[in-house]
């Protein structure tokens, strides 16, 4: 079956151009206008992304993040923007972008950031166990995509459980940005790493219990992350 892209850009120009060569690589593909009409496209189409335009007529891209999440719905979103400011790229992830591209961009690079997602999605149940994997008060049920945390359940984006489960399979080892990137993106991305950090927090902040002093995934200054278990971070104190 066909994987379904929502294509939300109010420049037709740019639409026809993603649309056809999405469509050339075999993904069906449905393109709206304005932000509004993305929670119409939703109920009737069902991407399986959104490639998600940043300046837009009646909803812009941060709202239509904020209010996707707000509904607990967890479609991965890639967030095109004009702007070339760090901070607005970092405020696409900050309102539960999966990641971003700045215009103008290659369709090429385009498609494979889009399979990248799907494969990840794909592929996630099928390379671990059926059994949860569990790291102190944390619980991962890897085929069901579901985490709990001290018992109560707890929503992540497709991209904060993942980022989740790779630290998890790699528990104890040191991960620079670039393996995260490498290992959860999975595509070497050039340039700017900021999009891990961005993740990293939004991860801590729903399972840590302080979220400024982490008890499971900590900072390696200059390097990355390291997902540690709090009972043997106690130990070594």
């Amino acid at each position: 079956m066909k994987k379904k892209i929502l294509v939300v850009d109010d420049e037709p120009s740019i639409s026809m151009l993603i649309e056809f060569n999405l469509k050339l690589v075999g993904f069906e593909v449905q393109c709206v206008f304005d932000g509004e009409a993305v929670f119409d496209a939703i109920q009737s189409f069902r991407p399986d992304l959104i490639v998600l335009d940043l300046m837009l007529p009646k909803m812009d891209g941060f709202q239509v993040c904020r209010k996707l999440r707000a509904q607990n719905n967890l479609v991965p979103i890639i967030m095109l923007t004009a702007m070339q400011d760090l901070t607005d790229k970092i405020a696409g992830l900050d309102n539960g972008a999966d990641d971003y591209m700045t215009k103008p961009f290659s369709p090429q690079e385009l498609i494979s950031r889009i399979q990248a997602i799907m494969r990840r999605i794909q592929t996630l149940p099928s390379t671990t166990e059926n059994a949860p994997i569990n790291i102190g008060q944390i619980s991962i049920k890897a085929d069901q995509r579901e985490v709990m945390v001290g018992g109560s359940p707890i929503e992540l984006t497709p991209k904060e459980f993942e980022l989740l489960l790779f630290l998890c399979k790699h528990r104890g080892k040191v991960l620079s940005r670039q393996q995260l990137l490498h290992g959860v993106w999975d595509y070497h991305f050039l340039g700017d790493t900021r999009i891990v950090d961005v993740h990293i927090s939004h991860l801590r902040d729903k399972i840590e219990n302080n979220a400024r002093n982490p008890e499971y995934i900590m900072t390696i200054r200059n390097v990355g992350y390291k997902l540690t278990e709090p009972a043997v971070k106690e130990s070594l104190a």
